[in-house]
């Protein structure tokens, strides 16, 4: 029971994470690999603030305006030039790998490469489960995860903003040519994305410390929970990290704390031998080959 809480608090953290980076890439076809420093600029800057004086919950509110802010830069500096000038290059990989260096850089000049405190957003206290405890900070992080994901799901689904934002996935082309803004949707997803990393990093803040180079170790995490879920569905991002928090707590327990460094390269491995698009593709991919079987009058097997 102990793994499993602490499973599944670590790994929806992972998943948000893995949900911006599931964003990013559904609207531009982009891994944005600053995806971490997004959460590392909303952890430092709400550390900051609260050292200076600011309430925990607005310095808290301002560190995610932080992160999403953040991310619409690096769209603007870092992704839209080099889509302008080939969209079907890889040059994005190396552009966003270069800004998540810059990030983590300016962010120990600004703040110090040591670790600090992070500001206690609830009360430290804990909820017993028979033999197991979560605290309270995890067990409210949870939810805030998976309601945010559950919100996005319903808005990518239901409105008209979500239809538009699938059309612009499937055919970026297309849908410009019908007048659809798809630098705009562009930028909003690499905003959504940001606000998704900072929340996770207010989540996880409060377990750990505000240190400048954090963003490695979660976007790594983050983005083995976009490979085990795959990119067909940002929602299949957030099972992958509930998935990658259960084993990982699973491996420190039967193994040895420091599995929780290589295991996610493991799983990477095994995901990529099972099928390159992602766990979770493979249940999304035979209910599309039924209808296909059956528009064509075929008896499914």
């Amino acid at each position: 029971m102990q793994v499993i809480l602490s499973g599944l608090a670590i790994g929806a953290v992972y998943g948000l994470i893995g949900m911006g980076f599931s964003i990013a890439f559904y609207v531009t076809r982009v891994i944005n690999f600053a995806q971490g420093q997004l959460l590392m600029v909303a952890i430092m800057l709400t550390a900051a603030l609260a050292r200076g004086g600011v309430p925990a919950l607005p310095a808290a509110l301002i560190g995610i305006a932080g992160s999403a802010v953040t991310g619409v830069l690096v769209y603007l500096i870092a992704v839209r030039p080099v889509l302008a000038f080939n969209r079907f290059s890889f040059a994005w990989l190396v552009s966003t790998l270069g800004v998540a260096v810059v990030l983590e850089n300016l962010a120990a000049i600004i703040w110090g490469p040591t670790s600090r405190a992070f500001p206690a957003l609830l009360k430290n206290s804990s909820i017993h489960i028979g033999s197991a405890h979560i605290t309270v900070q995890e067990f409210v992080g949870f939810f805030i995860a998976v309601a945010l994901a559950a919100v996005f799901e319903l808005t990518r689904r239901r409105t008209s903003f979500g239809r538009l934002g699938v059309a612009i996935a499937e055919d970026p082309e297309m849908a410009s040519a019908i007048g659809a803004n798809t630098t705009a949707f562009a930028v909003a997803a690499f905003a959504i994305a940001g606000v998704f990393a900072g929340v996770a990093g207010i989540l996880i803040g409060p377990l750990t410390f505000a240190n400048p180079y954090l963003g490695d170790t979660y976007g790594i995490s983050g983005f083995v929970a976009l490979m085990i879920g795959g990119t067909r569905r940002p929602l299949s991002a957030m099972g992958g990290g509930l998935l990658l928090g259960l084993l990982t707590q699973l491996a420190t327990s039967a193994i040895n704390p420091q599995a929780a460094d290589w295991l996610p390269f493991v799983v990477v491995v095994l995901v990529l031998l099972i099928t390159p698009e992602g766990l979770f593709s493979l249940r999304l991919r035979r209910p599309a080959a039924l209808r296909r079987t059956q528009a064509a009058g075929v008896a499914a097997p």
